[in-house]
């Protein structure tokens, strides 16, 4: 896809947002069904992914950590993202990987110490690009993707979530 198509695709949309905000609101949904033992299948859109404990937590390794899967999507958003906006700015990319590394430590989720907070204590992401563009369009461009990257904004911003609980 070039730039010109990329247009031609976003600029309907983008008019019917501005003339309708309201049109521009999704909701994307996800669904897991509780598994055997302690896990969690999650319909992915193309198949089931089966989540459980991570090693480090008294996981077998059998199936996916949630945490991993976090930083797939990252990786996947970051990804789509950088692409979207290069295609948009002219940029060509002959090749090029996104990686996304996380550090949890795993004494605060399994309750050891109430001093160390649960969840990631730092997150690093890497673009590696195989391209003449220079140095500044390469800053543009990295510059821009965090700033339309869904999951960079939600993970950096934070996103209120409402829980409930039935029976």
């Amino acid at each position: 896809m070039n730039a010109y198509e990329l247009k031609a695709l976003q600029t309907p949309l983008k008019e019917k947002y501005r003339n309708n905000p309201v049109a521009a609101l999704v909701t994307l949904k996800a669904e897991g069904k509780l598994g055997e033992n302690i896990s969690c299948k999650v319909e992915t859109g193309r198949a089931i992914a089966s989540a459980g404990l991570h090693p480090a937590t008294g996981g077998d390794g059998l199936h996916l950590c949630s945490g991993d899967m976090l930083l797939e999507a990252l990786v996947a958003c970051a990804g789509v993202t950088l692409k979207a906006v290069a295609t948009s700015m002219g940029i060509e990319i002959k090749s090029g990987t996104v990686k996304a590394e996380g550090d949890i430590d795993f004494s605060g989720t399994l309750g050891v110490s109430k001093e160390v907070p649960v969840g990631f204590k730092m997150i690093r992401l890497y673009f590696l690009l195989e391209t003449g563009a220079s140095k500044e369009t390469l800053e543009k461009l990295l510059q821009l993707t965090e700033r339309y990257c869904v999951v960079y904004q939600t993970i950096t911003k934070g996103t209120a979530i409402n829980t409930s609980i039935e029976n």
